[in-house]
């Protein structure tokens, strides 16, 4: 999400365009994308109209505009606007145009949704300026996508899952790269199950895949907490190449903590042209009290999943679609682990 970003300066037409996509009818939500895309394809059309009948400058028909292009949308993504097949034949929308008249307003039960609707088309039928209403279309479109950064995945775990098939599916799902999203919350979920299985700690501990250790105040990316709330493990997980400067750079924030047991998980082995340099650091740093290791994902995947079992290799595929909500990755990941998982 990027809640700074508006494509408005307006405060007011802005709460009126989420309330619109929040109102308590469903109906009301397929209105402003309907409506606004209508007009900025053809701004001679007016953007309160609903229906063709009504007559007069700008009279169109919006629900083949709702029914052909936005509720195929919103089947697509999640149900995001509410997953109504047919919203303009539903009494609220039952109506020629989005108008203040009493007689069209008092027969809508959700009048505060009802004016936040005329409240926006209103004010760009009333600008009638193609420019402002592309502006009002994105600000809509914006929403919705902040609407969608929020929905939850349904993931279709299987009952059981061997060991081959858990790591295929993994892999998979790190096909497509995400800047190092993906693979945090496979690796988050191999070291939360390892946790509770095996119980070497209470806790694992995530940060954002963006954020900076210096504001962040984090170790590494995965921390691994004892009972009293020491570090008993660090995790850089690194969606590339391990190059020599990942460890340089990250040592002295793990020695600074106290912190003696570093693991990187990464995507392929140590650059071919720095093999040796990492080696010659990780067997340097050993003898000053310094244990780093240095798995690749899958095989590191492959054998966690054949020690915990079959119980735990499904515990696994839960966990991963967990972390992905409570993490809030992008649609696109979440969707993929659910599709994978509907095909595992």
């Amino acid at each position: 999400e990027t809640p700074e970003i508006s494509y408005l300066d307006d405060p007011a037409l802005v709460t009126a365009i989420q309330n619109s996509l929040r109102a308590t009818s469903k109906s009301y939500h397929y209105v402003l994308p309907t409506q606004l895309i209508a007009k900025h394809v053809n701004p001679l059309l007016d953007a309160r109209c609903i229906q063709a009948q009504r007559g007069g400058p700008g009279a169109f028909d919006a629900r083949s505009v709702a029914h052909e292009v936005v509720v195929p949308f919103d089947a697509a993504s999640e149900s995001v606007l509410g997953g109504a097949p047919a919203p303009y034949i539903n009494n609220p929308l039952r109506v020629s145009e989005i108008t203040r008249a009493d007689k069209v307003r008092s027969q809508q039960k959700d009048k505060a949704g009802w004016d936040s609707l005329c409240t926006v088309l209103e004010t760009v039928e009333t600008r009638n300026a193609q420019d402002f209403t592309e502006r009002v279309l994105r600000q809509v479109q914006l929403e919705i996508g902040r609407l969608l950064a929020g929905a939850k995945v349904t993931y279709p775990v299987p009952q059981r899952i061997a060991r081959d098939a858990a790591v295929d599916l993994v892999s998979a799902f790190l096909r497509t790269r995400s800047g190092g999203d993906r693979t945090q919350a496979i690796a988050t979920a191999l070291f939360r199950v390892v946790g509770r299985r095996f119980g070497l700690f209470s806790e694992v501990r995530r940060f954002s895949t963006n954020a900076p250790d210096a504001t962040s105040g984090q170790v590494a990316d995965l921390e691994c907490i004892d009972e009293d709330g020491a570090i008993v493990l660090a995790v850089e997980v690194k969606d590339l190449d391990l190059q020599i400067n990942h460890l340089t750079e990250k040592l002295p924030r793990v020695r600074e903590a106290s912190v003696t047991e570093l693991l990187y998980i990464v995507r392929r082995d140590a650059a071919s042209d720095q093999t040796a340099e990492v080696a010659g650091l990780i067997k340097k740093e050993f003898a000053s009290g310094q244990n780093i290791y240095v798995f690749d994902l899958l095989a590191f995947s492959g054998v966690i999943l054949a020690l915990v079992g079959e119980k735990a290799r499904r515990e696994f595929l839960v966990e991963v679609g967990q972390v992905l909500e409570q993490y809030k990755s992008n649609l696109a990941a979440r969707r993929d682990w659910a599709r994978l998982l509907g095909e595992a």
